[in-house]
């Protein structure tokens, strides 16, 4: 089944969010310049995504094989256990900030040119979820990011980016010989549908993350994903 793919989505950043960001108050001298920026990126912006439904062929212990592509973890194997179809997915900021960001010689202007460019990339992933909702009614789910865990690391994005085929090419990202994901401001990952709650997060033990989504949960591993009785 060929990918979604979501390339006209509207940018427009919220200046009170974006002072709030870079905490950055009305009486600020930097305010008006952080602003401009925002409005500049507003105008060049544009925030893309791509997804597909995908089947899973196989489930072995620590082996999930998804239309032929294979991605080795025991999380992702048993959080699939029940799960007969998955939605791969790649989202961006897209390529037009990343040269825009990447011009930006100023110290502090690139610092705060990568904060539009995450919520640029929230635009994108939205998008995606309302398209997701509107076209599958998937229910309740989930989702794993490669690199999210030691269990799933980020060599996995290979498989991913070769599910979703030339539609991650068409989004303008790609990988770099690390691994990650050019624009920067780029997330990928699996959802699926889930009956629990589950976020990675409550498998790392990483203390200052200012993406934590759920707090980390010392018992969850052994409970849940070793296998033991």
């Amino acid at each position: 089944m060929e990918s979604v793919v979501l390339e006209c989505i509207p940018f427009q950043f919220d200046p009170e969010d974006l002072g709030k960001k870079l905490r950055l108050n009305g009486a600020s001298p930097h305010l008006r310049e952080a602003l401009r920026l925002g409005e500049e990126a507003q105008k060049i912006g544009k925030p893309r995504a791509t997804y597909r439904v995908a089947f899973i062929d196989e489930k072995d212990d620590d082996l999930v094989v998804i239309e032929g592509a294979r991605f080795r973890s025991r999380v992702l194997r048993v959080n699939l256990d029940r799960a007969q179809r998955v939605f791969p997915y790649v989202a961006t900021c897209g390529a037009e900030l990343e040269e825009w960001a990447d011009g930006i010689r100023d110290t502090l202007c690139r610092f705060w040119a990568e904060t539009i460019k995450e919520m640029a990339l929230r635009c994108a992933h939205a998008a995606l979820e309302r398209d997701l909702e509107e076209r599958y009614r998937p229910g309740n789910l989930a989702r794993m990011s490669p690199g999210s865990l030691m269990d799933w690391p980020l060599q996995e994005q290979r498989p991913l980016f070769e599910l979703l085929g030339e539609a991650v090419e068409r989004i303008g990202v790609r990988l770099n010989e690390s691994l990650l994901m050019i624009p920067t401001k780029s997330i990928s990952g699996i959802r699926f549908p889930t009956e629990e709650s589950f976020e990675s997060c409550q498998l790392c033990p990483r203390e200052i993350c200012p993406n934590r989504r759920a707090p980390y949960d010392s018992t969850l591993f052994e409970r849940k994903f070793s296998g033991k009785v």
